[in-house]
């Protein structure tokens, strides 16, 4: 029953690793309606600008973005503390690809939806808060559920620039006894439960989203 012994160091480790995935996910959904809705209703600069942060986090690796900002940055007189690195650095990572999921689903209301607004007189702001943001926001739960997932488990990342995240501390429990098989399947199991709460919490979000919760004023105009 050594296994027992392990658990408070990794429990610890795993409430790190849930609060930054949420803070990650929370502000990098932010950034990616903010980045995604200029891309599709911004001018020709914002909408260049977007595009830009997009491709840039999109097409470089996650672990050489975390090394940038925790080794290159502070060189040029800009530190943050580790975790807020982890944090800020995923949260760009699930902008950058949660931004496509909006632009997707923004682009994919029908053009007589427009059409109806300019009809009714409504202004451009109208129409994407009142028309097309509330339908466009059905279709990107799902997707925006995955990204979530995914987010967890390129968490794991954050223990290479000495954050005590659950992989960390599992390295160094296994550094200590020697015990792999044990500590690592705890740890897998560790994340799998993880992964089935976000799961349950972004299911849940979904279904709010689809009874018109999140938009009671929209859905009674």
């Amino acid at each position: 029953m050594e296994w027992i012994s392990y658990l408070p160091s990794l429990g610890r480790g795993a409430l790190v690793t849930a609060s930054i995935t949420l803070a990650a996910i929370a502000l990098g959904g932010a950034a990616a309606f903010v980045a995604g809705i200029a891309r599709v209703e911004g001018g020709r600069i914002v909408a260049t600008l977007a595009l830009c942060y997009t491709e840039l986090f999109r097409g470089t690796s996650l672990l050489v973005q975390l090394f940038w900002f925790y080794y290159a940055l502070p060189l040029v007189g800009i530190s943050f503390e580790p975790v807020t690195t982890g944090i800020v650095v995923l949260a760009l990572h699930v902008g950058a690809y949660g931004s496509e999921i909006v632009r997707g689903a923004l682009a994919s209301v029908a053009q007589q939806q427009h059409e109806a607004a300019r009809a009714l007189n409504f202004g451009r702001m109208q129409t994407l808060l009142h028309i097309t943001l509330p339908q466009a926001l059905v279709e990107m739960m799902p997707a925006f559920g995955n990204l979530a997932i995914e987010t967890l488990k390129l968490s794991s990342l954050v223990s290479l620039i000495s954050i005590a995240d659950l992989t960390f501390r599992a390295q160094s429990i296994r550094n200590l006894t020697l015990d792999s098989t044990t500590v690592y399947t705890l740890t897998l199991l560790g994340y799998f439960l993880m992964s089935l709460v976000l799961m349950g919490l972004m299911r849940l979000l979904e279904r709010l989203v689809r009874r018109g919760a999140a938009f009671p004023r929209a859905a009674h105009s």
